[in-house]
């Protein structure tokens, strides 16, 4: 297996933070660059049943905070002397990841085992377990060193 793109979807967490470290290392070994994807679906429009409204200016603000966070992670990525690109997208992540290996011939996608879902884990099932199932190339799930 030739791995030359290496895809990690980030949300900041201690096992996003994990995942990059590996990827960093096995870009590394292989000689391929990193993408880091950090994907952050915002409802802008009423929440229901409270009747609150989002501004659309809070689409804006959150899509300008995860930029700059994901470009601060791949500066990291950059410093260890790996090829990066950073992509952020709107979209709900278990739909973001395969649709970014499709579209980007990633070859694997390294990835935190759990991420910040908290309870969302049991109604959904988590996003790791949606990409073992969902993307066309071997996934490689890690975990953060838990005290």
């Amino acid at each position: 297996m030739r791995i030359q793109k290496i895809l990690v979807p980030i949300d900041f967490s201690d096992h996003s933070e994990k995942a990059v470290e590996c990827a960093i290392d096995l870009a590394g070994r292989y000689e391929a660059e990193v993408h880091l994807l950090n994907a952050y679906p915002v409802y802008v429009g009423a929440v229901s049943p409270y009747g609150i409204v989002l501004p659309e200016s809070f689409d804006k603000e959150c899509r300008e905070a995860a930029l700059e966070k994901t470009r601060s992670w791949g500066e990291k990525v950059s410093t260890a002397g790996v090829k990066v690109e950073t992509y952020v997208t709107a979209s709900a992540p278990a739909d973001a990841i395969p649709r970014y290996v499709e579209e980007h011939g990633i070859d694997l996608v390294v990835m935190g085992s759990r991420g910040l879902t908290g309870i969302k884990h049991l109604l959904l099932g988590s996003v790791a377990e949606r990409t073992l199932r969902v993307c066309p190339c071997p996934v490689l799930t890690v975990k953060a060193d838990e005290s």
